[in-house]
């Protein structure tokens, strides 16, 4: 039981941070339990793993438009973005409880999750990524609720920008000319995305903003996870658990200062069912899009998980604004194409040097062994 739930926290660890350390580990130890036996034919591989990109991208864009919904709907006309982030987490929250108590009383092998319980020094170990969390969350929902969903992706492309900046500011790990090329076509989709918007009189400043600290933070969130790890035993779902508990009390100062619960009590469709509906399904997505992730990276690669999510994001934005019957300009649309082509020429770029990596011959340790020396 130990040994899956490592490997489920390898392959979503490295979904977080973009080692490829838990693949490599993970591939070695598949190969010592799986040797000698067969694999799966063919069809029922290609079957599985279009399944499963299938239901990453089905929850990753409904999770988008229903948070979009949600967010800045006029229907609803809601104004308690810090509330539905909250309210998220706290959903989060329930379902690992749930799925926790329910592996302890289900036979080996059915249901595989650790048990969970509250150490407040653990929960104060993982305090510092909290706040990062919290940011991430925040940020991203706030820039999505000022800018459009066809903008979105747009808005916050920075993320891998800002990983190789944060990766030489404090890793001091410098990045390829090809990878920096990738990262200057991004910046410049950028740029031209908010000349665009502006253009068409669409453009909102704070959701720019929102979207540039949620890039930050997302990268900032990749490195902290990495570090705060080993004090959940580098279990992802406690680190859920304990992440998302830490978020939900932080949450709510957070939400006294910004007067949410004022605008809570004068909302009209506090009591609607419809409401409630939408809130505990946009949570189930929520913890859902976590569990999806690390399940395409299961039975794709790392590489082709991030191909998948580029692929997605251009989906999303033609299925907004079909959606929404825009007409975007040509020079709009170039924008995208360039933030989608340079993460995508930036992940093949980082993928073909990791192949380089893995295939340089390793250092002969022994040769002074093997010598006499």
């Amino acid at each position: 039981m130990n040994r899956v739930q490592l490997k489920r926290s390898a392959i979503l660890k490295m979904a977080l941070t973009g080692s490829s350390e838990p693949l490599l580990q993970q591939e070695k130890e598949d190969g010592e339990v799986n040797s000698g036996g067969r694999e799966p034919p063919f069809l029922f591989r290609a079957i599985r793993i279009a399944a499963v990109v299938s239901l990453y991208w089905f929850i990753s864009i409904t999770m988008v438009f229903l948070n979009k919904y949600l967010l800045d709907s006029p229907s609803l006309r809601l104004d308690a973005p810090l509330f539905v982030t909250f309210y998220q987490c706290l959903v989060t929250v329930l379902i690992c409880k749930l799925l926790s108590f329910l592996a302890s009383y289900c036979p080996p092998g059915y249901l595989d999750f650790p048990s969970l319980r509250m150490d407040l020094k653990v929960s104060r170990s993982v305090l510092p990524l909290s706040v990062v969390f919290i940011g991430m969350i925040t940020f991203n929902n706030l820039c999505l609720k000022y800018v459009g969903v066809a903008f979105y992706n747009v808005g916050r492309s920075l993320t891998t920008v800002f990983n190789v900046l944060l990766s030489y500011l404090l890793l001091k790990q410098t990045t390829s000319l090809y990878a920096l090329l990738a990262c200057g076509v991004i910046i410049g989709g950028f740029w031209l995305g908010i000349d665009q918007e502006e253009a068409e009189g669409s453009l909102s400043w704070a959701g720019i903003l929102f979207g540039i600290l949620a890039s930050l933070c997302v990268s900032l969130n990749a490195i902290y996870t990495k570090k705060v790890l080993p004090a959940v035993d580098s279990s992802i779902w406690r680190l859920t658990f304990y992440n998302n508990i830490n978020a939900c009390v932080l949450f709510l100062p957070l939400m006294l200062l910004s007067r949410e619960f004022s605008a809570l009590y004068h909302f009209d469709k506090l009591g609607s069912m419809n409401f409630w509906c939408m809130m505990n399904l946009s949570g189930v997505f929520g913890f859902a899009i976590g569990y999806v992730t690390g399940l395409q990276i299961k039975f794709t690669s790392p590489l082709t998980h991030n191909v998948s999510g580029t692929a997605k994001a251009c989906a999303q934005t033609v299925i907004a604004v079909f959606y929404n019957e825009e007409t975007k300009s040509f020079l709009w649309w170039t924008s995208n194409m360039m933030v989608l082509g340079g993460s995508f020429a930036y992940t093949w770029v980082k993928g073909l040097e990791m192949k380089q990596v893995q295939a340089e011959p390793l250092p002969r340790t022994n040769e002074k062994n093997e010598t006499g020396v």
